[in-house]
């Protein structure tokens, strides 16, 4: 039997992969980021987050809410009010959040720089193979 077939290893990749599925998408990283600032209301999430929906802000706290991460305290007052912090859980997020952010800016350069080559070659594949694929005969 191969170690990818033994019961504890494959409940451990579930688990991890359940988790980074939550965590690891954009939305809930920079939702993270902003609450361990402190508490904020969800309009004050939605200006924050460049290109965020509310729809898709709605889901991630939601998610976020779910696993325990996040949460969420309505006010009766009119209109209600309703903010959003992290939990003690979700504060032990924030040093690899953080720590992630931090690598990200510090590389961000030569990321790009690799993009770039690695797009440039792509398209200067794509034109060898348009030449050679519009020779006669072939």
């Amino acid at each position: 039997m191969s170690p990818r077939h033994i019961k504890g290893r494959d409940e451990a990749c579930l688990a991890a992969r359940e988790v980074l599925n939550r965590v690891g998408d954009k939305w809930s990283v920079l939702v993270i980021a902003l609450l361990g600032d402190g508490p904020q209301r969800f309009s004050e999430l939605r200006r924050s987050i460049e290109g965020i929906s509310q729809r898709m802000l709605t889901l991630t706290l939601r998610g976020l809410e779910r696993d325990g991460l996040v949460t969420r305290t309505v006010f009766p007052t009119i209109p209600p009010r309703v903010d959003y912090a992290l939990t003690r859980l979700g504060r032990t997020l924030l040093e690899p959040v953080r720590a992630l952010s931090a690598w990200a800016e510090k590389h961000r350069e030569e990321i790009q720089a690799a993009r770039d080559k690695f797009d440039a070659n792509a398209r200067s594949l794509s034109k060898r193979k348009a030449a050679i694929a519009s020779l006669p005969g072939i």
